[in-house]
């Protein structure tokens, strides 16, 4: 069982140190997260290390649901590497949840759930899922693990927020009709819902996370997306929320979604979605009164 907040390691040895990332996990303990998501390509690795250190300093392994991912090259051979680095990287003998990160279309779905499903049999995974999937991938991924025996995939994880609704049209649902679990990322796309980005790609504040990973600006740099921002921001001015607390509560109120991760760097970013779920009635009132807006 996993809680509505959990806890996105991205940001670990990307953009906080350790001692930082150690802080915030403390945190987030102590605020009744359990999921802690991570994968082996963040901060090339850097993110797994930190949690295993972190895991083994505190002894609470029991505690935490941990979910890591293996990038690309879904092939027998390198999933068993992969996995078995990320393990050695987190200091420990099983993940509760392992993804594909992405969908690999230049390989049979049969090939890639084969090598993950090993990852089960072999006692190193609990479960599988998989990671930015359509609909029509999930579909074939599905039928696939039926016709072969292979392991179903039991968690996915889409981008979802305000800016990026397009799990919402038959994904979730199609979901809930093979009981797979959804942790959605990106609740305040990559920041770009807090109003910190005028569209200046020459004036990124520093340290952010467009500054660190500029690509983000190619998905949310668009005419459309800053209508929407222009309406948040209105509607935060209304209602007197932070246009943050808007956009996580948004996402928050999708009944679909079983946990948000919320990528964070300091504690103020966990309390704001700790905070949404504390409101969440009343901050699902004010986006009732205003969902004509962003329809």
């Amino acid at each position: 069982m996993v809680g509505r907040i959990a806890l996105g390691c991205v940001t670990f040895g990307r953009e906080i140190d350790e001692a930082a990332a150690f802080e915030l996990m403390d945190y987030a303990v102590e605020q009744g997260i359990n999921l802690f998501d991570t994968a082996e390509a963040y901060g090339e690795g850097a993110s797994e290390r930190i949690v295993g250190r972190w895991l083994r300093a505190r002894g609470c392994r029991d505690r935490i649901v941990l979910q890591t991912k293996v990038t690309t090259d879904f092939s027998m051979a390198h999933v068993r590497e992969a996995l078995a680095r990320s393990l050695d990287r987190l200091q420990c003998e099983q993940v509760d949840v392992y993804l594909m990160h992405s969908y690999d279309a230049g390989r049979p779905i049969e090939e890639s759930l084969e090598a993950m499903t090993w990852s089960v049999d072999a006692g190193k995974a609990q479960t599988i899922g998989g990671s930015n999937f359509t609909m029509e991938q999930l579909r074939a991924a599905l039928a696939a693990s039926l016709a072969r025996n292979l392991a179903p995939l039991r968690v996915l994880q889409p981008v979802y927020n305000l800016v990026a609704r397009e799990a919402a049209d038959g994904l979730f649902r199609l979901c809930a009709e093979h009981g797979i679990g959804i942790t959605s990322y990106s609740p305040l796309g990559a920041g770009f819902l807090t109003g910190k980005y005028t569209g200046d790609r020459s004036a990124m504040p520093a340290g952010s996370r467009f500054a660190i990973k500029p690509a983000h600006a190619d998905l949310y740099f668009h005419p459309a997306n800053f209508e929407v921002l222009a309406q948040l921001r209105r509607l935060a001015e209304t209602s007197g929320h932070s246009l943050a607390t808007l956009a996580m509560a948004w996402v928050l109120r999708q009944p679909a979604i079983d946990s948000v991760l919320t990528g964070a760097r300091d504690k103020s970013h966990l309390d704001n979605a700790l905070h949404c779920m504390r409101h969440l009635t009343e901050l699902a009132a004010v986006w009732e009164d205003a969902t004509h807006r962003f329809a």
